[in-house]
């Protein structure tokens, strides 16, 4: 058996599994950098590169089915789905070749290729018959898709989300199970390309949003244009000739059977952390079977281990990946010292249309007596309707004490965009006051931001507000 001896070790080369290399680097030049699969991240093979793609198509089909709301009169809009698929692949081709470009320029004698599992505490078992010796680890895994048991019938049938890009056309028919993230965004752009679209959703829950309000908006606007079904559970699948029949029971309870082209799973994700013999070093782990870790140093419970980015289970984000990738390989190359590393406010988008977007701190993670909510409600707002982009809500959460900006909730257009701004007040606490007092330009959707804020000014006293009380509110 050939044997290898180094200062870090990395498994997986990923957002996070780059992002520790390039720091370890920076420390040692003894790595082994382990990979099983195919190099490039999960983000520009099969994650937001291809699905943003397949959504671009996606809007540009809806705005011109649409466009008799302007006074353009568009006959037909014909979606070739061969063509469709053919650009995403080619442009997430391109995505791809660019994180591979990088991962070639890694030093040769780093890059090791295999599968590698644990035999102890500092020992790794690679498939390719070597062992290596670390002094300290950086598990960056990934995850993948979660695939119930009911779902296993639909044998070839069955898609994730991985699949739909390789599809030579369109299918005329899915079920996709699942409302969250994958499950809107794909969903919705198959829908608008023509695919006869039904979507299961165990709960209430669409695409993560957590206040009941701007939920039931969401659901509503999403029912109004495909086949939404909420409180729905699959109970089975069975392939079929040139198709898959699918049971589940609605909320009335009634069990229906429907025959479709394909079942699409957007079950959610499992981390990568199942095959690496984590038994065998003794590791303390959480009630999902992943290593329990501190997220400002990404350490676990063996001090000389550490976790990043998917593996981890805590927020799957490319940019939170890339960040805990960089405190992972930096606390790898320092040890036995560590640092806290820099971690950003919390900010996630769902891009379906309208969008969504999370931001800090929710309501539902703060005592209810700290804290007051501004609203507004797009409906009517000026350049929301000049678009016929005129739905949604978007909700912030004030510290009621300080004035001071903790989050914010959004179901609305241009979602992506108001979501930065908003972290970035979240990031730098800044206090209602502060931001009324920033420029808003007219005719803009971020004006709608402006009437969430005067709300919430018109709700706390004049020293939470800056000594201003409602004059704040009436003239900003």
């Amino acid at each position: 058996m050939l044997k290898r001896k180094v200062d870090i070790a990395i498994i997986g080369t990923g957002t996070a599994g780059m992002g520790a290399y390039r720091e370890a680097r920076q420390h040692t030049d003894s790595i082994a950098l382990i990979e099983g699969g195919h190099y490039g991240t999960t983000c520009a093979r099969v994650g937001c590169m291809p699905s943003k793609l397949l959504i671009a198509a996606a809007e540009a089909a809806h705005g011109a089915k649409h466009a008799e709301v302007f006074g353009i009169q568009v006959p037909a809009v014909l979606t070739d789905g061969t063509a469709v698929l053919e650009r995403v692949r080619r442009e997430r081709d391109r995505f791809v070749d660019f994180v591979v470009d990088d991962v070639e320029n890694f030093d040769v004698s780093h890059k090791v290729r295999g599968y590698a599992r644990f035999l102890d505490a500092h020992r790794l078992l690679v498939d390719n018959g070597l062992e290596i010796t670390a002094d300290r680890i950086v598990i960056a895994t990934g995850s993948r898709p979660f695939i119930p048991e009911p779902l296993e019938g639909a044998g070839n049938r069955l898609l994730i989300n991985d699949d739909i890009f390789e599809l030579e056309e369109l299918p005329k028919s899915v079920l996709v199970v699942g409302a969250g993230v994958i499950g809107l965004e794909l969903g919705q752009a198959l829908s608008r390309l023509d695919v006869k679209v039904t979507m299961l959703a165990r709960k209430e829950s669409v695409g993560g949003i957590e206040d009941p309000e701007i939920r039931a908006i969401a659901a509503a606007t999403f029912q109004s244009e495909f086949d939404l079904r909420l409180h729905s559970e699959i109970l089975g699948t069975k392939e079929t000739d040139g198709g898959v029949q699918v049971s589940y029971r609605n909320a009335d309870g009634v069990i229906h059977t429907v025959t479709v082209d394909y079942v699409l799973a957007a079950t959610g994700r499992v981390p990568n952390t199942d095959k690496l013999g984590l038994e065998h070093i003794g590791l303390t782990v959480g009630s999902n079977g992943v290593p329990n870790f501190n997220c400002l140093t990404m350490q676990t419970s063996q001090p000389h281990i550490f976790i990043a980015g998917d593996a981890n289970n805590e927020l799957p984000l490319l940019h939170e990946a890339s960040d805990e990738g960089r405190i992972a390989g930096r606390n790898a190359g320092i040890y036995p010292s560590l640092e806290a590393g820099h971690r950003r406010a919390g900010l996630g988008v769902v891009f379906s249309d309208p969008q969504i977007a999370s931001i800090g701190t929710r309501a539902q993670e703060l005592p209810s007596t700290s804290y007051i909510t501004g609203k507004v409600s797009f409906h009517n707002q000026g350049r929301s309707r000049v678009m016929a982009k005129n739905q949604g809500m978007l909700k912030i959460y004030v510290e009621r004490e300080t004035g001071v900006l903790l989050g914010a909730e959004m179901f609305g257009p241009a979602a992506e965009h108001i979501g930065h701004l908003l972290a970035w007040a979240v990031q730098q606490s800044l206090t209602v006051p502060e931001i009324l007092a920033m420029p808003f330009y007219h005719p803009v959707i971020e004006e709608g931001v402006r009437t969430a804020f005067r709300d919430a000014a018109e709700q706390l006293t004049p020293k939470e507000n800056g000594g201003v009380g409602h004059a704040v509110a009436s003239t900003a």
